[in-house]
């Protein structure tokens, strides 16, 4: 791969006769350029010279485009070997410059997938983030109701584990799971290693989208059972059958074959574009998700749709097919449409009745997605306006951080930062703080410790400031909270203490205002700015209860057992199996560890010695 710089200067006129003259016709990406040397737009081309020519070339330019090129002061370039490389090369300069004039769609990595864990037992969960290599993971899903309406259907059919491994290891007797037959309870041993690969495979198999052959083996399976009269293991198997058929004949409404597609429909409704997408694994039609393009406004839907598939291809894994409108087909050849690994992907307008039906409820999904995000940015500029008022402020704030500590009697404590950027919450800027170094169960001090770690880069310049802060807690909390403005030189950003009411009752919250300290007020419980405030500090309490939660549950999680030489977790199992959990194997004796099967005189000695060293 090789970088040609353009053949002009910013501080010149740019001629575009005289650059294309030396523009290299290998395919590669160009970048336009204002005077000031601020990136424009970033786009890909199979012909260098010839893409970049015909800006200046055609007339009738959209007015976004026509706009751009009167601002363009230089066009830097760089040619790569293929076309497929150009498109990595350009988004990857999409995320990281984010051009003014680019149709840019936010990098959303946070599709949900189910994970079949790489133990012995595997346990069946909800994954998000980086994948491990020892697992196997099914989707994307487009949200999580999906995975988790999934993982239900395949409990309920399958009987897989979905417990904790921390859980898992230190189980004595079957849980509530297995009571309610969502579960064959492998923890204590009520079924083999290869009874439990037999369930796994039936499920992955499911996951893969043979739900046909999946049904058929299943079938088979209970006909076997019945015919040799081992009837309350064909009864179980039939009930498998039917909770599988009820969801194929509920969900298989538009295909008869377990095909992969996304549909991809783009609206614009009073200026506002969105791109739907829907998912369609197996045939099952999983669900959809808006998206909305940030960017220069004057943009085509086609245009926008273009963008989209090129920059969420770069990072998702395609299917075998998108479905799109056959009026943004054109757009899309021009743009190309390639995967991450440089792979063309196949894009064609509807072909039956099925698929446009999928098409035109996309369409309606994505008009419906931007009617109510109309609705709610006019609602939180309600909620907003009344807050300002009500609190004094100068302006409606913008962006506001809400802080909350959690804890149990001192342990695991945690403290949370939330964000609500223009009156909706944005969770990609919540942040936790694992507090250390305090006496347990001081607030203050946790408190403290939080609001200097994160202010402390806003003071230096590394982070923006909020427009406003809520604290949860009451006027010792917010006292604190302006001490440590105080103290980094952000005295003058506004904050308001949230006292909880008399027996906690929600809508008898109390607020203390930094520029009346000794004057608390009290909203209606109908003021819409009261709402917002609630809202916010609820969010502050769930997040700071979950990272707690969390803390809590990985300091408590390792039994001293695991750390004994010669116990793994078959051992593990018969100890705690023996001895009602680890409080009675603690309290045996060598003798009694002896009578365990498998645990010699001389590994008792040396649990023994572990269990109770300190």
């Amino acid at each position: 791969m090789s970088s040609k710089p353009s053949a002009t200067n910013s501080t010149a006129a740019f001629d575009p006769g005289e650059f294309l003259a030396t523009l290299t016709e290998a395919p590669g990406v160009y970048r336009m350029l204002d005077a000031g040397g601020a990136v424009l737009y970033v786009g890909k081309a199979k012909n260098l010279r010839r893409r970049v020519a015909s800006y200046f070339q055609k007339t009738g330019q959209s007015p976004r485009i026509a706009l751009m090129l009167q601002q363009v002061a230089t066009v830097e370039t760089t040619a790569t070997r293929s076309e497929a490389e150009a498109l990595i090369l350009e988004n990857t300069l999409i995320k990281k410059l984010a051009p003014k004039y680019n149709i840019l769609f936010r990098d959303d990595k946070s599709y949900p997938y189910i994970c079949l864990s790489g133990e012995e037992f595997p346990r069946l969960a909800f994954h998000r983030g980086a994948f491990d290599r020892k697992s196997r993971y099914f989707g994307p899903f487009p949200n999580g109701y999906a995975v988790r309406e999934s993982i239900q259907l395949l409990q309920k059919t399958f009987l897989l584990r979905t417990c904790e491994n921390a859980v898992f290891a230190h189980r004595s007797r079957p849980c509530l799971m297995h009571q309610i037959q969502r579960c064959k309870a492998p923890c204590v041993g009520l079924i083999s290693a290869t009874d439990y690969a037999a369930d796994v495979r039936m499920a992955e198999l499911f996951l893969r989208g043979r739900h046909g052959e999946v049904v058929e083996k299943l079938t088979a399976a209970m006909e076997t059972a019945a015919a040799a009269l081992r009837f309350e293991e064909a009864a179980a198997m039939r009930d498998q059958v039917r909770a599988l058929q009820a969801v194929l004949h509920r969900q298989y409404v538009s295909s008869t074959r377990g095909e992969d597609v996304d549909v991809l429909a783009v609206a614009c409704v009073h200026g506002e574009l969105c791109v739907n997408l829907a998912m369609v694994r197996g045939g099952l039609h999983l669900g959809d998700r808006a998206f909305f393009p940030r960017g220069e406004a004057g943009a085509t839907p086609a245009e926008a749709l273009a963008a989209f598939i090129g920059q969420h291809y770069a990072a998702h894994p395609p299917p075998a097919r998108l479905i799109v409108g056959a009026d943004c087909l054109e757009a899309i050849a021009e743009e190309g449409a390639w995967t991450g690994e440089g792979k063309p992907l196949a894009t064609a307008a509807a072909r039956n009745e099925m698929e446009r039906a999928w098409l035109a409820m996309a369409e309606n999904n994505a008009r419906l997605a931007i009617e109510t995000r109309r609705r709610s940015k006019s609602r939180a500029g309600a909620r907003l306006d009344a807050l300002t008022e009500a609190l004094g402020l100068a302006e409606p704030p913008a962006r506001i951080e809400c802080f909350d500590i959690s804890h149990t009697m001192g342990e695991g404590t945690v403290a949370s930062c939330v964000v609500c950027v223009d009156g909706a919450m944005k969770k990609s800027d919540y942040r936790r703080f694992n507090i250390a170094g305090i006496e347990p169960g001081d607030d203050y001090a946790a408190m403290r410790q939080a609001l200097t770690r994160r202010y402390e880069k806003v003071a230096s310049g590394e982070a923006a400031a909020p427009d406003l802060i809520l604290i949860d807690g009451g006027k010792g909390q917010h006292g604190v909270a302006r001490e440590v403005l105080g103290e980094l030189g952000l005295a003058f950003l506004p904050s308001v203490g949230v006292a909880k009411g008399e027996e906690r009752k929600p809508g008898a919250e109390t607020l203390f205002r930094d520029t009346r300290p000794n004057e608390p007020l009290q909203l209606s419980p109908d003021h819409p700015g009261f709402h917002l405030i609630q809202e916010i500090r609820d969010e502050a309490h769930r997040f700071a209860i979950a990272g707690h939660r969390a803390r809590r549950a990985k300091d408590r999680g390792r039994s001293k057992l695991e750390d004994v030489a010669g116990i793994g977790p078959v051992r593990r199992r018969k100890l705690l199996a023996q001895f009602g959990g680890l409080a009675g194997v603690m309290g045996a004796t060598i003798e009694d560890l002896c009578r365990v099967d498998g645990i010699s005189r001389k590994l008792a000695e040396e649990i023994h010695q572990q269990l109770h060293s300190s």
